[in-house]
């Protein structure tokens, strides 16, 4: 019997690929998508993408879309309560697992599987410890496409949001930047692939940078050990052609 998941959504190329991978694994039922949402601004949260996209996502997926909706300036504490309470109420209808498109981020990969191991639950990850460069490559030889809807500013600029994710994309990367991602250089809108039973047609709308402490309120700059630092972000607005 198929093990019932739930499936972490953030509509970009990585969950793409990874859902792609679940619904093609026979041990795996996935039962809903779940993303998170900025319940001020009506977007998903990070990505800044208008919730009526990720719903015609799912709709062209085929499977339900749940949403979380968190405060306009929300905190962990706020984000793990309203993810316990959910997934609560998911393992009572036989869940006991939450699948997830991380890569090689060990501490988040950590932080996820202690949340999740307090309430009985696990983690899945299908793409984890994966080169970066080869799951790209798959992702665009399996006909996926991706939009650039948000870029850290400490890696990439203005012209970067909005672009198409191709080859010459990725072969053009600065050397210090994933060609996933993975470390939140640029986030992703996935429009069409195997998984979408047609395509979504979108256009690229205003540009807005927004600097740290809006997305991150009470930090002036945000930097790690060995990386730039990161005083904004770039998004874009994505729209549904009709």
């Amino acid at each position: 019997m198929s093990e019932r998941v739930v499936f972490c959504w953030s509509g970009g190329k990585d969950s793409a690929l990874a859902l792609y991978h679940v619904l093609n694994d026979d041990r795996y039922e996935v039962v809903s998508l779940l993303t998170t949402c900025n319940e001020h601004f009506a977007r998903v949260s990070m990505h800044g993408v208008r919730i009526e996209l990720a719903k015609r996502q799912a709709q062209s997926i085929g499977l339900p879309l749940d949403m979380i909706f968190l405060s306009r300036q929300s905190s962990n504490d706020e984000y793990e309560s309203k993810m316990k309470e959910y997934l609560l109420a998911r393992k009572s209808e036989g869940v006991r697992a939450m699948v997830f498109g991380d890569i090689f981020l060990e501490d988040l990969k950590r932080w996820r599987e202690a949340n999740l191991a307090r309430i009985g639950m696990e983690g899945v990850f299908p793409l984890w410890k994966r080169d970066t460069r080869r799951i790209i490559e798959e992702f665009l030889t399996l006909g996926f496409g991706s939009i650039i809807c948000c870029v850290n500013d400490a890696y990439l600029g203005e012209d970067a949001v909005g672009r198409i994710i191709d080859r010459d994309f990725i072969e053009n990367l600065p050397p210090n930047v994933d060609p996933c991602g993975e470390n939140g250089e640029f986030h992703s809108f996935a429009f069409k692939g195997p998984i979408f039973k047609e395509p979504i047609a979108v256009a690229v709308g205003e540009k807005v940078y927004r600097p740290v402490e809006a997305t991150h309120p009470g930090t002036a700059v945000c930097s790690l050990p060995g990386r730039p630092v990161t005083k904004g972000f770039w998004f874009c607005d994505l729209l549904e052609e009709r």
